[in-house]
């Protein structure tokens, strides 16, 4: 009867998947806000009509689907994007991270909030959603330099969010009169670590891809590799993600007998992508909402204009053309799990502040991850829109 149950609440699942996908089409809703909505409906905040067996399968699939968000994103990164949108991805996504550092941390403390608890969660802040951006910007079949900017972005802007967060816990620990160094060697070993394995897989891989049948990888090869990366990386306890993307980078720029490394993953991502983000939806609590109070609205407010000033003078820094500079940090505000799991390393850490941590984190993530990806295609609609009527005035002309 089990067996029963979680065959046709799989088969439910994906039948809701494929009704977010149709109204996704008919009402250009973002399908992940559509389906996180399902899950919350769905889950404990709603119905609780989900079994246990597949709540707890949760893991795996956000592992192996943000594994191969991670190997797509990675593979956007060829040397002739990098070529022409390198400068841009660097200064917008540097630039987007600091000013979040900066605006959430320096409000909150003016706000009255302990300064090493405000420190903290703007380190926090700086998290995005890779997986939810990238499903957005595929939704909406947008060309041209503004989705592919974006992809760039969110391939690197967590690691330099781990990074600022790691340097932050640094601080205050000195702040706190207990220097610890220990987490930031963590993260070297961490990023250092994740390069070197992605390097280690992505190099044979970029050779031997490929090479049975037409010059394209088989759908087997691609599980292989998604499954190889993900699976060495949780046991020598580094990031899926980086080494995922640097498998991906590796591969799309060092193999020459194949032209789309990664299609086969585009092909079997989505069942994934339906099951992962219904279930993260159902372990999201609403409620938790009312419990941050006017704090979480502060700082759901101060992330908010943190992004879209990072994002515009990045993209000034970096002179992409002018309908494109408000809109990067509006494309970017959805947040999940590395801000979740940035939130439970603090609290951790400072075990005084974790329900403050865990709650504001918790909560906020609930609100950008329902409505950030109606910013994101809010957003890339309005710089299409923009595109389109630059090319009729210079028609016109």
């Amino acid at each position: 009867m089990d067996l029963a149950v979680i065959l046709i609440s799989l088969g439910t699942l994906f039948v809701a998947g494929l009704a977010a996908d149709q109204v996704g089409h008919q009402t250009r809703l973002p399908r992940v806000t559509l389906l996180l909505g399902c899950g919350i409906i769905a889950g404990g905040a709603g119905f609780d009509v989900i079994p246990t067996e597949v709540e707890a399968w949760y893991e795996f699939l956000s592992i192996v689907a943000l594994t191969m968000v991670a190997f797509l994103l990675g593979g956007s990164l060829t040397t002739k994007n990098l070529r022409k949108h390198g400068k841009p991805i660097v200064a917008i996504s540097v630039s987007i991270v600091l000013a979040t550092l900066a605006i959430v941390s320096v409000g909150l403390w003016l706000l009255g909030m302990d300064i090493k608890i405000a420190l903290l969660l703007g380190a926090i802040a700086t998290a995005t959603d890779p997986a939810a951006t990238q499903d957005v910007i595929r939704q909406s079949g947008a060309k041209g330099a503004f989705p592919k900017t974006l992809k760039g972005i969110v391939a690197i802007d967590d690691a330099w969010g781990l990074i600022a967060f790691s340097l932050i816990v640094v601080v205050v620990h000195q702040l706190n009169g207990s220097g610890d160094a220990e987490i930031l060697s963590g993260v070297a070993r961490e990023l250092g670590g994740s390069i070197l394995l992605g390097a280690v897989i992505g190099f044979p891989a970029a050779y031997l891809t490929g090479r049975l049948t037409g010059g394209e990888p088989l759908q087997i090869e691609a599980l292989a590799l998604v499954f190889l990366t993900a699976g060495f990386s949780i046991w020598l306890e580094l990031s899926y993600l980086i080494s995922g993307m640097t498998v991906g980078v590796i591969i799309v720029n060092r193999a020459r007998h194949h032209k789309r490394a990664f299609h086969e993953i585009e092909h079997i991502q989505w069942p994934f992508m339906i099951l992962f983000f219904i279930l993260a939806g159902a372990s999201l609590e609403p409620a938790i909402l009312i419990k941050i109070g006017w704090i979480g609205v502060a700082y759901v407010v101060f992330r908010c204009v943190s992004r879209i000033v990072g994002g515009w003078f990045g993209a000034q820094v970096a002179g992409v053309p002018k309908s494109e500079r408000p809109w990067y940090g509006a494309a970017l505000m959805p947040q999940a799990g590395v801000a979740v799991g940035m939130a439970l390393v603090a609290s951790k850490q400072f075990p005084d502040w974790a329900e403050t941590i865990m709650a504001l984190t918790i909560g906020t993530t609930v609100f950008f991850e329902v409505l950030g990806p109606a910013a994101t295609s809010f957003a890339i609609g309005r710089v299409n829109t923009a595109r389109g009527q630059d090319l009729k005035d210079s028609e016109a002309t």
